[in-house]
């Protein structure tokens, strides 16, 4: 694997891992949050990820490993693969209390709540943040090691899925300490962890990259984006009560996905 392809996926995790900042800043210097556009963002990079899934990603695994195993055992393979990384995803959000989730999105207007500890709310926060996000950072990677006409894309909307998680960790932050800046960096390098995560899988993954490995890489980050989709991101924008505009975020954002990738055919 030539070593430009991956320094170019290490650069697009740490993209999509830090733009956590982003959301920090909305968090600390807006007075509301804008409901419609965050509906719009969060339904948008669903659609990316749902279509690139399926269409691109999916089926580039099963040609993989059918290739391999043949026809019935690759597809077995695939199915596992897929609602595996459902499982691993899934686990996570098991194992962090849903009160300190840092997927569970918080408003800018939330700010003021209970105040908390430094010490508690920082060491919780820091170790649910580096939970999260850690397996999204090789998602990320291994799926900018394919295809760059679905990297860019899929970094997008990991990214524009970080900038809510952001702003949801800045606030628990804020009230724990009265301080914008701390908050800030807090939020902020919580988003290493993705590029951490791409770091663990080029170190302990590249070496046993083969075709069967490709496949299963894709399906298993097929099933986390998927996941991620209709268990974090649909259900943030129903959160407020904005239905109808998630959807339609989420249809747009498959259709530019699906013209993107006819357009570089």
């Amino acid at each position: 694997m030539e070593q430009y392809n991956i320094l170019f996926a290490f650069v697009l995790t740490a993209i999509a891992g830090l733009s956590t900042g982003i959301g920090s800043l909305i968090a600390l210097l807006a007075k509301h949050t804008n409901k419609n556009f965050l509906c719009a963002a969060l339904g948008f990079s669903a659609g990316i990820m749902i279509y690139v899934s399926f269409m691109e990603m999916m089926p580039q695994a099963k040609l993989e490993l059918t290739s391999v195993f043949g026809e019935k055992t690759g597809i077995l393979y695939l199915i596992i693969a897929f609602f595996g990384g459902m499982g691993i995803i899934n686990l996570i959000d098991f194992a962090i209390p849903q009160s300190i989730n840092p997927h569970e999105v918080q408003g800018v207007e939330d700010m003021g709540g209970k105040h908390r500890s430094l010490k508690r709310t920082g060491i919780v926060v820091a170790i649910s943040i580096t939970i999260h996000n850690f397996p999204e950072g090789i998602a990320t990677f291994t799926s900018a090691l394919g295809d760059i006409d679905i990297a860019i894309p899929i970094t997008l909307a990991i990214a524009i899925h970080n900038i809510p998680e952001g702003l949801a960790v800045a606030v628990p932050i804020y009230y724990a300490t009265d301080n914008r800046k701390k908050a800030f960096w807090y939020s902020f390098l919580s988003g290493l962890s993705e590029p951490f995560g791409a770091l663990i899988a080029y170190l302990f993954l590249m070496q046993f990259w083969t075709p069967a490995m490709n496949g299963i890489i894709l399906a298993a980050v097929s099933g986390i984006m998927v996941f991620i989709s209709i268990d974090e991101l649909l259900p943030s924008a129903e959160k407020y009560g904005k239905h109808h505009i998630s959807i339609m975020g989420l249809v747009i954002g498959m259709l530019v996905m699906a013209l993107s990738l006819f357009l570089f055919i």
